[in-house]
């Protein structure tokens, strides 16, 4: 068994720990540890960063292509396709690099990050020929499409994709995707107004991250068994905390003159239901020990204590006071924080990398 140095240290201190227990013998333990082979080079978090940086590198490039409006007319003009070409062209393309992907997942499974980059290769190329796709419908109408309807087009071809091949990529994409489309969806029925039922843009996701929490604790066996439970959980999670944090700076208004002329103190209840929120977060977190949780929680309670520091004391206090106040704070929570952390790597049994 191959592990990194940190891990085969946690192992020894627990294979240390059984034995002082009794559930296993020395004779034991040593045969245990013969079985360990220490990395001295983590490959393995060198292969996942260098696949990310590929696929931003891709990304970037991909962007830079469709911005550099010379570049493709000249590559128009080369291959003679057209939007209709290159939509068809994009389309085959990504629905055979979603086959190869996950033909490759199915008798290479150890090879996660590149059969993951394959599919987010598929994905990008997926979004590529829904662009092609609406510049193929200005071509041949005087009306634009909707920018709504083929985001929620795109929502619903990602989520089908993601659901029958169970990828937790694909899955989070179709939950970005959907959270952009009900965004523009609600502004395109309100006129882009400042106001959708009521509520402006904050408040609108608040309750998208509701529903999507809701449907999470609804479906969740059926995402359990398709793997897509915590990429779920933590996209309405993301939703929802971004929505608060944003109520608690802006209120439910909708146009800037209006929040100019009241005080930071008239929105001091939704900073307080930020942080009712957060503490929730982390209760259920310690109650049912999920990490997740925890994390979102203590996340975002120091981002609501740090952004009402700064809304309440920027003004009033001189900025050496200030920033004095706000180093020795974190200096602080660096500390405690450090104090957990080297409790947590004194524990005699098994982490997770």
């Amino acid at each position: 068994m191959s592990i990194s140095k940190k891990n085969a240290n946690v192992v020894r201190n627990a294979l240390q720990h059984w034995v002082s227990e009794g559930s296993i013998s020395e004779q034991q333990r040593q045969l245990l540890l013969q079985q360990i082979q220490v990395q001295t080079f983590d490959w393995r978090r060198l292969a996942r960063y260098a696949f990310l940086t590929a696929l931003a590198s891709l990304l970037i490039a991909i962007t830079s292509l469709f911005a550099d409006h010379d570049l493709m007319r000249k590559l128009d003009k080369l291959f003679h396709l057209g939007a209709p070409g290159r939509t068809i062209t994009l389309s085959i393309s990504a629905i055979a690099i979603y086959l190869w992907a996950l033909r490759r997942r199915t008798r290479k499974p150890a090879k996660r990050y590149s059969n993951e980059a394959l599919l987010f290769i598929a994905v990008l190329l997926t979004a590529c020929a829904f662009l092609q796709l609406a510049i193929w419908w200005q071509e041949n109408s005087a009306e634009l499409i909707p920018i709504h309807l083929l985001l929620i087009l795109s929502a619903l071809v990602y989520g089908v994709i993601g659901w029958f091949t169970a990828s937790s990529l694909v899955w989070w994409f179709s939950l970005l995707v959907l959270g952009v489309a009900f965004g523009v969806s609600t502004g395109y029925i309100s006129g882009y107004g400042s106001y959708w039922l009521g509520m402006n843009y904050p408040v609108r996701f608040i309750a998208f991250a509701s529903l999507l929490i809701a449907s999470w604790q609804l479906l969740r066996t059926a995402l359990v068994q398709r793997q897509l439970e915590r990429v779920t959980l933590a996209m309405g999670l993301l939703y929802l905390f971004i929505a608060l944090w944003l109520l608690s700076i802006f209120g439910n208004y909708g146009e800037l003159s209006h929040w100019y002329q009241i005080r930071q103190f008239e929105l001091l209840q939704w900073s307080l239901l930020f942080g009712v929120a957060a503490v929730m977060a982390i209760w259920l977190g310690l109650k049912h020990d999920d990490k997740m949780l925890r994390g979102f929680g203590l996340t975002f309670l120091a981002i609501n204590l740090y952004t009402r520091f700064f809304e309440f004391f920027w003004l009033p206090l001189s900025k050496s006071l200030f920033f004095l106040l706000l180093g020795l704070s974190l200096w602080l929570l660096g500390h405690y924080a450090e104090k957990i952390w080297q409790l947590t790597a004194k524990k005699p049994y098994l982490d997770e990398e």
